[in-house]
Order: structure tokens, then sequence, then C-alpha cells
């Protein structure tokens, strides 16, 4: 097995907190391989590239060797993580859930070796315990400790309401840990609390505490919210290599270095040698091409891959965009109202109908979100239809 060094160096990679480090180093000086946890809710029906950072930080400990458990929240997904919402989350039914869950199936095994995966789903252990069972779970927390949460203090400060069952959900993910055995978990850096009372059951049931190995939430296309498919700023990785491409390559080149270091599979070597070509006088967009290329060959084909970015050439090097189209700033805003105000849609109605019939296209992206909100900073090219362009600089 790889020195505990070298597995520290790799494990830390990206992370934004480990929680206990002088523990885990104890944990990897057993020299038998952790159980690693990560768990997702199948609240939609598609992974994007922000649940990939934890999928990926899966990998990486498949690599050293290590017990890798994709966790899929069939019975959780019903409660509805309230982490980060300011209102109760509408609880999923059982048959979306399960539509949802085995597409998470064959979606994951892009990225993690399916010989080396356990899958589990939790209500292989709720199910069982019964509402007798779920009293006792909730007798192991206080309301007062559950206030400490950051997104519950506020709600209720300002007066919002609380739903029962939301109490439910760090007790019910801290009580997987238990029933996996995990050694280690995974989560974003809004999930701490949750992680933390998985620590908390397994010393009450008499386990060793896991670690917590939080990651950083990915920003998504827009460069300030995390990437969410109902923010429109996500890139699926099931979506075709010609759209994964065309949004990658729309990324502006700081946060480009910020999807290398949480995405790319290169070595973090290559990566600052990369940075170093770019501040020395490289194109940013021939990195960015490398990216965009790496990602879209992971979720498809090298082949894909190739025929994207030759699509991607003609559309913006071979003239296929024409190099005279107007140029324009408008306000930050909706997708919607910039299409009216930069000229490519006489109104607002024909904005929404031209998205509908999927025909506007961001950096050559095509664009399907009608809310879709963009953010200044930004020069972007929109296409309505096959002959109207613009280049539009936000405001």
């Amino acid at each position: 097995m790889i020195d505990i060094e070298s597995q520290l160096a790799l494990i830390k990679r990206g992370a934004d907190e480990l929680l206990i480090e002088a523990e885990l180093i104890e944990k990897l000086k057993s020299g038998r391989p952790l159980r690693v946890k990560a768990g997702f809710d199948p609240t939609a029906p598609d992974l994007h590239l922000g649940h990939t950072v934890l999928i990926n930080k899966l990998r990486h400990f498949q690599e050293l060797g290590h017990h890798v458990m994709f966790l899929i929240g069939d019975f959780t997904g019903m409660i509805g993580d309230p982490t980060g919402k300011n209102a109760t989350r509408p609880p999923l039914s059982r048959e979306q859930i399960l539509a949802n869950a085995h597409t998470y199936r064959e979606q994951v095994f892009k990225i993690l070796d399916p010989e080396k995966t356990e899958v589990c789903f939790n209500s292989t252990w709720f199910e069982p315990i019964g509402a007798a069972g779920m009293i006792k779970l909730a007798a192991l927390h206080t309301v007062a400790r559950m206030l400490e949460r950051d997104d519950f203090s506020k709600r209720y400060a300002n007066g919002q309401p609380i739903a029962i069952h939301e109490f439910l959900y760090p007790l019910c993910q801290g009580y997987d840990s238990v029933a996996m055995k995990a050694d280690v978990e995974l989560g974003g850096t809004d999930q701490k609390f949750n992680l933390l009372v998985g620590r908390e059951l397994q010393k009450h049931y008499g386990q060793s505490p896991q670690c917590v190995l939080m990651m950083p939430l990915l920003e998504g296309l827009d460069g300030v919210n995390k990437m969410s498919k109902s923010l429109g700023n996500y890139v699926g990785i099931a979506e075709p290599p010609k759209e994964i491409f065309g949004k990658l390559m729309s990324v502006s080149d700081d946060l480009m270095w910020r999807y290398y270091n949480l995405l790319s599979f290169r070595g973090e070597s290559e990566i600052a040698r990369l940075k170093a070509d770019v501040g020395a006088g490289r194109n940013p967009r021939d990195v960015k091409v490398m990216l965009a290329q790496e990602i879209v060959e992971r979720f498809h084909s090298r082949q894909d891959a190739e025929m994207a970015l030759a699509d991607f050439e003609a559309r913006f090097q071979r003239g296929a965009i024409p190099e005279d189209i107007p140029e324009v700033s408008i306000p930050a805003g909706g997708i919607v109202q910039i299409l009216k105000q930069a000229g490519l849609t006489a109104s607002t109605s024909e904005a929404m109908r031209m998205i509908e019939q999927r025909g506007v296209r961001l950096n050559s992206a095509i664009v399907e979100d009608k809310g879709l909100a963009l953010v200044a900073g930004n020069t972007i090219v929109l296409q309505v239809g096959k002959r109207k362009f613009a280049r539009v600089t936000l405001t």
C-alpha cells in the first residue's frame, strides 16, 4: 500500500477541511482498507459536475486501495435535506426516488470502478427499524443542538417554519454512518453539521468515530452560485458531448483553474505547469480546450471529445459565427430580457418561445432554462436561430 504521506497528499487534494487529521493518520497506520462513504439523495434525475467533486474523491480513495461505499439515500431522499434551504423541501415520491436512483447507478460508474464500489441504499436499514426505532434515534439529539445548525437557526430567528421531519435528516445521515461502519465520510462544506452528527452517533453506538473530509462546493458556469440545475448554471454529465464542451469553454479563465483543481484527473504538478504556461503568455483557451476534452472523454468517449472540439472550432474559428457580429453592453439579468435588449428577439414572449424550441445558444450551448440568470463581468456570445448573433458584455 502507498505510504501514509502520499495517501494524505492525494486525500487532501482540493479538500476544504479534514476532521480530524491525526485520527485519519492512525486509521491509515492500521494498514487495513478504510470504509469510505459518500451519500447522495436521488432528488434529481441526473448528476452534474458539482456532484462529481465528491465522486472524484471517492475515486482517489479507490486508487489508494480503500473500500468505497456509494450510498443512495432512497429513504432520506423522501425526507429531503434542508441544508442551505430557507424553506421546507417538498418530499419526493417513492417512484421518483427509485427512478432517479437507477440513473445515478448508471452514471456514477463513469468515474468509479464498479468492481471496487459497494452501492448501498439506506432504506435497507431504515425501513426495518420502524416508528419505534425512529423515536429512539430522535431521542439521541436535542432541539437546542439542532438549532445550532446555521440554516435552522436563521429560519427560526426569521420566523420561517421548520417542519419536525427536517430535524430527522441529520440524524438519519448520521445513522447511515453507524449502519455502514464508516471510517471516513465525504461531504460538501454545507454538510458539516450532518457529518459531525455521524461522529457523535458512532460514539454512542460504541464505534470509532469517522473522520470527515469536506470538499468545496463547485461554482456553476456563472462563477458565483453553487452549481445547480435549478439555477441553470450546471453541466450535466449525461448531456450531449457538444453541450458539455461548449458550456466548459464558456467559463471564465479564473474559474477554469478552479475546475481543473476539483474536476481534472491531471496531477497537481501538471496543472501548475499549465498555469505557469498561461502566465508566460499561452492562450488560456488552449488550456480550457484540454479540460473540456478531458471531461467529455470521461463521460462519453475520446471520439466524442474530438468531434466536440471540431464542432467548437467550426463555430468559433472557421467562420460559423461571423467575425463582425454586433457587440452590446447590457445590464446583467435574466436571459429572456437580455435577448430582447440585445435585439435578438422582438419581445420577451418571442425569447421564451425560442428557448422552448431550443433555438437559443449561449457560447454554443443550447439554453434550456427560461429563468437562467446571467451575472455581470462576463462577455458571452448569444445566438438565436441560425443567423442572429450578438457578443454581449454584461455590466
